[in-house]
């Protein structure tokens, strides 16, 4: 049986269509994507919780991926240090090919059985983390021989799939299956896969963050002061949250202890 991820496209003769049509299509497919999470939110929230319990113990997260999946795992990583002051080496990817050749989109490192089980040895991988593999078809051979590898360890794993009942879902003790349908172009799973991907992302990755700490009623209070418009928003968050009439005090204040919640934290006495 053909994969879902490789059946034909539920439309056809693409080249003879108008951009208005051809929009139209993609985005008709693009709004079946938040439906289909939500039906699977009870998988997602499993393994969330998963991910939670392994970082407030000491444990670390690994996203373990290729391809187009692979990369915005990345993407996704690579923000939080930032965003929320979360130190790195935390929360990871291993990604196939390497991060740094993350822009030369390596397809045939998917096939490599042995390079994700290893950048995860050399990461020193035990118990105490979880690994979450991610693979649209559930069947990437780099993936899969990494969760088969941690599973004979007793390291925690999960998955984000897009087809049902795979070997990689099998290999994973949160599976999460958001199976989308049919891609628009047939087998181009950088679309409603990917789009599926980066939400599940966003989700897991914003939720894990609010769960261990890092943000505060709704404010980003780890945030690093990178640049002008950070250091202005984190300003005025001191301004509001300290009771700061001054933004200059409330500037040197901030600058003085390098985040909002440091700076609160000294301000405001909270912890006597």
């Amino acid at each position: 049986m053909t994969p879902i991820t490789e059946q034909s496209s539920l439309y056809d003769q693409l080249e003879n269509k108008s951009v208005e049509e051809l929009t139209r299509y993609i985005n008709q497919e693009d709004a079946k994507v938040a439906k289909v999470i939500e039906g699977v939110l009870p998988s997602v929230n499993n393994l969330i919780t998963a991910i939670v319990d392994k970082l407030k113990a000491g444990g670390r997260m690994f996203y373990l991926g290729a391809g187009s999946g692979g990369r915005l795992s990345v993407l996704d990583v690579i923000e939080l240090p930032t965003t929320y002051g979360l130190p790195k080496g935390i929360y990871n990817t291993v990604l196939a090919g390497g991060i740094d050749r993350l822009a030369d989109a390596l397809e045939e490192k998917e096939d490599d059985v042995d390079e994700g089980w290893n950048a995860l040895v050399n990461a020193g991988i035990n118990s105490g983390d979880i690994v979450v593999g991610i693979s649209a078809s559930g069947t990437t051979p780099f993936v899969l021989e990494g969760l088969k590898k941690c599973r004979l360890l007793n390291i925690t794993t999960g998955c984000i799939v897009s087809n049902p009942s795979t070997p990689i879902s099998a290999q994973s003790d949160y599976p999460v299956e958001v199976v989308t349908g049919p891609e628009f172009i047939t087998g181009s799973t950088r679309m409603k896969c990917g789009t599926a991907q980066k939400m599940l992302f966003d989700m897991i990755s914003t939720t894990v963050m609010i769960r261990i700490g890092r943000i505060e009623g709704n404010n980003m209070i780890n945030v690093k002061l990178i640049n002008d418009k950070i250091l202005d928003r984190g300003v005025k968050m001191l301004m509001q949250k300290a009771e700061i009439e001054s933004y200059d005090e409330a500037k040197s204040i901030l600058l003085e202890h390098g985040t909002v919640k440091n700076a609160l934290d000294k301000v405001t006495n909270r912890h006597n």
